[in-house]
C-alpha cells in the first residue's frame, strides 16, 4: 500500500482543537462509488423549435416593415400582410380559374400558374404563432393571430385551394366501431335419464 505524506496529501488540515500544537490531523476522504449524475438536459421538441423559428421570422418581418412595427401595434391586418408576403416562398401550385387544369389533382402538363403557400402550412403556422404570442406576454383577448379576419382568410384559402387543386381538406370521419355479434346461445344439454325403477331391476335379475 502506498503511503501519502502529510505534505502531499491535499486532505490534511490543521485541527482547530489542537490550537498552537500545530499537529496535523490526517483525514482520509474516501470517494463514494455513486456520484450524482448531472441532470439530463431537456431537448426541445420539433414543434418548439419550429415555433421559435416562426416567431423570429415574424419579429424580423415587423422590424423590416415600413414604418417598423412593434408587437403591441400588430393587428390582424398586419398578420394578413405577413401571410401574403410568405406566398412568394410557396411551393404549392394553385391553378387560376382560367387555367385548363383548374380542379385537376394531377395536371398532365406544366402551366404558368403561381406557387403559393399551402393552406395546411398556413393553418399550422398561425397556430404556432398564436401560442408564441401568448408565451411572450401577449394577452389572449388581444392576440392578432386569433383575429376574425385571419380565420376568414384561412377559410377562403382552404376553399379556393381545394377547388383549384381538386383536393378535399375535409377531415375524414371515423366510422363507429361495429359491436361484435353476440355469441349464439348455448345448446341445452340432454335431460338426464331417469333412474331405473325397482320393477325393472327385478325383471333384469331374472
Amino acid at each position: 500500500m502506498d503511503l501519502v505524506s502529510p505534505q502531499s496529501n491535499p486532505n490534511n488540515f490543521l485541527s482547530p482543537i489542537l490550537g498552537s500544537n500545530l499537529v496535523a490531523n490526517t483525514v482520509t476522504v474516501t470517494p463514494t462509488s455513486s456520484t450524482a449524475a448531472p441532470p439530463a438536459s431537456t431537448t426541445p421538441s420539433r414543434y418548439e423549435n419550429q415555433k421559435r423559428r416562426d416567431w423570429n421570422t415574424f419579429c424580423q418581418y415587423l422590424r423590416n416593415h415600413r414604418p417598423p412595427l412593434s408587437l403591441s401595434m400588430c393587428s390582424g391586418a398586419h398578420v394578413l400582410e405577413f401571410l401574403r408576403y410568405l406566398d412568394q416562398f410557396g411551393k404549392t401550385k394553385v391553378h387560376n380559374q382560367t387555367c385548363p387544369f383548374f380542379g385537376l389533382p394531377n395536371p398532365p402538363a406544366p402551366c404558368p400558374c403561381p406557387l403559393r403557400q399551402a393552406w395546411g402550412s398556413l393553418d399550422a403556422l398561425i397556430g404556432r404563432l398564436r401560442a408564441a404570442y401568448e408565451e411572450h406576454g401577449g394577452r389572449p383577448e388581444g392576440n392578432p393571430f386569433g383575429a376574425r379576419a385571419v380565420r376568414i382568410f384561412l377559410r377562403e384559402v382552404r376553399d379556393f385551394q381545394a377547388k383549384a387543386r381538386g383536393v378535399s381538406y375535409e377531415k375524414k370521419r371515423k366510422r363507429p366501431k361495429q359491436n361484435a355479434a353476440p355469441p349464439p346461445p348455448a345448446q341445452p344439454l340432454a335431460p338426464p335419464l331417469p333412474p331405473p325403477s325397482l320393477a325393472d331391476a327385478t325383471a333384469a335379475s331374472k
